[in-house]
């Protein structure tokens, strides 16, 4: 089964950021032609690209449709794409529109039979859901929404088991205290993930900071890594990257 490596371009008022720990606040910004960026990672041998909308993240309302379809269509490379995914007809929108996978959030966590009859009716491959997750005082895997601003009443696992009975394939999944801070992934959740739930294919987040990790990904069963901030800084190249 291949290991699926995601290059990513999250995109806050036109220009291709990263956040620290989905903190609005700690922004670094990258560049201001994120179709260029896109451009270079399929040059580089990239099959997917990961695109953020963190605008519409936290506020609602994804703008990012026109981009996606470029980028798939255009430049050649499969997009997932997500951020804002608020209602069944954001999904349509996008599915209608040929966009290859959506990433759905906030609305898989607070309407979980919703997004259970969406991969039913789209199949599995159209849909990932992102399960982001931070540890507890109590060792809890809980799940924030809206762009990590607000707290949810449910947690990890108990969603995962949901899931995988809903038939889901694939699962984004960002430990947030490593988002952003290239200090490792966090490749015991997915281990865990992987082992409890075989069915459904995780793609690591959240903290690469070099090729070992994207290896140890693997080695834990994960079925992707995403890749954000240490491609943009130059820590290894995309093609390194791929040859993992």
């Amino acid at each position: 089964m291949n290991f699926e490596i995601y290059p990513a371009i999250d995109i806050r008022e036109g220009r291709v950021v990263r956040l620290v720990q989905g903190d609005y606040a700690q922004e670094t910004s990258y560049s201001n032609e994120p179709l260029v960026v896109a451009k270079a990672y399929k040059d580089a041998g990239a099959s997917w690209l990961h695109l953020v909308d963190l605008d519409a993240a936290k506020l609602g309302s994804y703008t990012l449709l026109e981009k996606a379809a470029y980028i798939q269509n255009e430049i050649g490379l499969k997009v997932q794409t997500g951020g804002g995914i608020r209602t069944r007809a954001d999904i349509s929108l996008l599915i209608n529109a040929g966009i290859d996978r959506i990433v759905i959030g906030t609305l898989a966590i607070k309407e979980p039979e919703l997004i259970a009859e969406c991969i039913q009716e789209f199949g599995s491959e159209r849909i990932t859901i992102a399960l982001d997750t931070r540890q507890d005082e109590d060792g809890f895997w809980q799940l924030p929404v809206k762009g990590w601003t607000e707290q949810s009443e449910k947690n990890l696992f108990e969603m995962l088991d949901f899931y995988q009975k809903s038939g889901l394939r694939h699962l984004l999944c960002t430990d947030i205290a490593r988002d952003g801070m290239l200090s490792g992934l966090n490749n015991a959740l997915y281990a865990e993930i992987a082992n409890r739930f075989p069915k459904i294919r995780v793609q690591a987040s959240g903290g690469v900071k070099s090729l070992q990790d994207i290896r140890d990904a693997k080695a834990a069963a994960a079925g992707g890594a995403i890749l954000g901030r240490a491609l943009l800084e130059g820590r290894f190249t995309l093609q390194e990257a791929l040859a993992c």
